[in-house]
């Protein structure tokens, strides 16, 4: 199933809604320093590093088109399995950490209708370390064909906002984008009580495409 969203510019990658009050600024510092080292060898000097910065700004906030998998549920971000913990409830967290290298917009991870979405106020260790589980985060509910399922977007260390794009009430269809969260940070997926992860710890997942459940 192709994603749902306004079709990317030819080459199948787009820039990130909400991406912009980091990259405008960012992007427009190196415009300036190039335009101005061609009168100047300080301006030159300047012009390396903003240049750089820009194009890693270019990078992270990539958001490319996938090719959705059929599953019950899918991955919801792209990174690596960093826990999957039985909860008291009898439900299965799977834990994604994503590093800046990774994807950083989030996916429903199954199709059905957003039943709350949540800020959580928190602090900004770092999301591989155990204490972010009580990081700034926002917790999303959605009604699905499995019941409520939860995800949690926590923030890290650097990322200091997390851009839900739906609100509460929303229909989404499954590997449709909810969310962005800037710069390193975590997502957890919590599968209901009789669905057994088919990850492991360690393994890379994509969001939209690698299936977290097992038949």
């Amino acid at each position: 199933m192709p994603d749902s969203q306004t079709p990317a510019p030819r080459g199948g990658v787009r820039l990130a809604r909400g991406a912009s009050p980091w990259l405008l600024p960012t992007v427009a510092t190196a415009a300036l320093s190039l335009v101005r080292a061609r009168r100047s060898g300080r301006w030159a000097a300047v012009a390396v590093p903003t240049t750089a910065l820009a194009a890693g700004m270019l990078w992270f906030f990539r958001d490319p088109e996938r090719e959705i998998t059929q599953g019950r549920v899918i991955s919801p971000a792209d990174g690596v399995v960093q826990s999957i913990m039985p909860w008291k409830d009898g439900r299965t967290r799977v834990a994604i950490f994503m590093s800046p290298l990774n994807v950083h917009v989030n996916r429903a991870p199954l199709s059905g209708t957003v039943t709350s979405v949540e800020h959580v106020p928190g602090g900004f260790v770092p999301a591989f370390n155990k204490e972010s589980e009580n990081n700034e985060r926002v917790v999303w509910h959605f009604d699905t064909e499995l019941g409520d399922i939860e995800m949690v977007q926590i923030a890290g260390a650097v990322a200091r906002r997390i851009v839900p794009y739906i609100p509460q009430g929303t229909k989404v269809e499954q590997g449709e984008r909810i969310g962005l969260i800037r710069f390193g940070s975590r997502v957890d997926i919590y599968l209901p009580e009789g669905v057994e992860a088919a990850v492991e710890v360690g393994q890379a997942t994509t969001a939209g495409v690698t299936r977290i459940d097992r038949d």
